[in-house]
C-alpha cells in the first residue's frame, strides 16, 4: 500500500493557486459493443499496435464524462499515431461503456483484458475506478485514471491519476476562497452517498477554519432524494450564506440552481471538477450559471488550449471539457513513459505495469491540465489547480 496524500502536492495547491460534451468519436463500433481506434487513426485492427483500453459510462447520466474521456483518449492516440507513434509503435484503443456501475466497470476492465490491453485509461469516475483498481492490481496492469479524484483510487501501487484527489480539492477550495476574500459565511450542499462529494466536503470543512470561513449550513443529500433541494436551500438562505460551495456533479447543481433561482436565492455558487459540463447539460438555462465558479485544470478558452479545443470541436462537434483533457494527458503520460522505459510493443502488460510504475516518476509532460507534469509513486501529479469563472456563458480563468 503506497502513501496516498502527499504534502508536496497540497503544499503546491495552496502556494500556486491562482485559478483550478460530449458526441461519439466517430469510431467503429463492433457488434460487441466495443469502440475501437486502429493505430492508423483508421477503423479496423492494427497489427503489432500498443493496446490502450479505456472504461468510462458511455451511456447514461454521467455519459458526458465518459464520452469525453473516451473523445479526449481519441483524439490523443490520432495525434501520437500521425506523429509517428511512441518510440516509432503505433498505439490502439478500445473504450467500453461501464454505465458508471463499479461492476459494470469491472466487466468493461475484464472485456478490455481479453481484448489485450496493456494499460487502462480508467475508470472515469471513482467509485468504478476503485473497483477496477482492485483487479488491475491482482492482475498488475497499468491503469492511469483521468478523473477517479476519490483518494482510494490510487492507493495500489499500479494506480496513477491525471486529476487531483478529493482531499487537495476541499482545500484548495477552501483556500481559494479565503485568499480571495469571496465570502465568509459559507454553506455547503453535498451528496453524502458518494466517496467523491464526501471526500471534497470533509478536507473542505476542516481547511475553511484555518481560513476564517464560517460553515453556516451543512447539509446533505444522497442519490435517493437528488430532484427537491428545497430543504437545503431554505437552510442555506436562512443562514445567511454568502456562498454555496457545491462538491457535486454537474446534473444535481443544475437542480440547485435552477431551485435557487426559484427562492430568489443569489449567493456565489463555487464548485470542483465534477461541476464541469453544466453547461451542456440539456434544457438547462444557462444564464442560470452566470458567476458559477469552480475548480478545474483546464478551460477551453485558454490560448494553450486553442489547437486542442479546434481539434476537438471538427472531430466530436462539441467544446471538450476537462474530463476529455485530463484523458488526452493521460495518453500522452502514457506515451512519454512509453518511451522512458523504452518498453516493446508486444510487452505483455505485466511487464508494461513494472516499466511504467518507474517510469512515470522520471517523466514530465507539459499537458492541457498543467504545464511540467510530473508524478510521485503514489500516484499523484504535481501541477497547480486553477479557477474558472462562468461569464457570458463561457469560462474565464480567474
Amino acid at each position: 500500500m503506497k502513501k496516498l496524500i502527499t504534502l508536496g502536492l497540497t503544499a503546491a495547491m495552496v502556494a500556486s493557486l491562482t485559478a483550478c460534451g460530449s458526441g461519439n468519436g466517430g469510431d467503429a463500433t463492433t457488434a460487441a459493443g466495443k469502440t475501437e481506434t486502429a493505430a492508423a487513426g483508421e477503423a479496423g485492427t492494427a497489427e503489432g499496435a500498443f493496446k490502450i483500453g479505456v472504461i468510462g459510462p458511455l451511456t447514461g447520466p454521467a455519459a458526458a464524462y465518459g464520452i469525453a474521456v473516451q473523445n479526449g483518449a481519441d483524439l490523443a492516440v490520432k495525434e501520437i499515431n500521425a506523429a509517428g507513434g511512441a518510440n516509432g509503435i503505433m498505439l490502439e484503443m478500445n473504450a467500453q461503456d461501464d454505465e458508471h456501475d463499479p461492476q459494470k466497470s469491472v466487466n468493461a476492465y475484464n472485456t478490455l483484458k481479453d481484448w489485450g490491453a496493456q494499460a487502462i485509461v480508467g475508470s472515469t469516475t471513482s467509485d468504478p475506478c476503485i473497483a477496477v483498481a482492485a483487479e488491475t492490481s491482482n492482475d498488475n496492469m497499468f491503469q492511469i485514471t483521468p478523473s477517479g479524484s476519490a483518494v482510494e483510487c490510487v492507493a495500489p501501487e499500479n494506480v496513477f491519476r491525471v486529476c487531483f484527489a478529493d482531499p487537495d480539492q476541499g482545500t484548495a477550495s477552501a483556500v481559494y476562497i479565503g485568499e480571495h476574500k469571496l465570502a465568509t459565511k459559507i454553506a455547503v450542499i453535498y451528496d453524502s452517498s458518494t466517496t467523491y462529494s464526501s471526500g471534497i466536503r470533509e478536507a473542505f470543512v476542516k481547511e475553511a477554519a484555518n481560513q476564517g470561513l464560517e460553515i453556516v449550513a451543512d447539509e446533505a443529500f444522497t442519490a435517493d432524494n437528488a430532484t427537491d433541494f428545497s430543504v437545503q436551500l431554505d437552510k442555506a438562505k436562512e443562514s445567511g450564506a454568502e456562498l454555496v460551495f457545491l462538491p457535486i456533479y454537474y446534473q444535481e447543481a443544475s437542480v440547485i440552481l435552477k431551485q435557487a433561482s426559484d427562492k430568489d436565492f443569489a449567493p456565489i455558487f463555487f464548485g470542483c471538477d465534477g461541476m464541469d459540463g453544466i453547461l451542456t447539460v440539456e434544457n438547462f438555462d444557462t444564464s442560470l450559471a452566470e458567476g458559477l465558479m469552480l475548480l478545474t485544470p483546464f478551460s477551453p478558452t485558454e490560448e494553450s488550449s486553442k489547437s486542442f479545443t479546434e481539434a476537438y470541436v471538427a472531430a466530436y462537434g462539441i467544446e471538450p471539457n476537462q474530463f476529455a483533457a485530463d484523458s488526452y494527458d493521460a495518453v500522452y503520460a502514457i506515451k512519454a513513459a512509453m518511451e522512458k522505459s523504452g518498453i516493446a510493443a508486444d510487452a505483455d502488460f505485466s511487464a508494461v505495469c513494472d516499466a511504467f510504475k518507474t517510469a512515470m516518476t522520471e517523466i514530465t509532460i507539459d499537458g492541457l491540465t498543467g504545464a511540467g507534469m510530473t508524478w510521485n509513486a503514489a500516484g499523484e501529479p504535481d501541477k497547480a489547480p486553477k479557477a474558472v469563472k462562468i461569464v457570458n456563458g463561457v469560462y474565464e480563468m480567474q
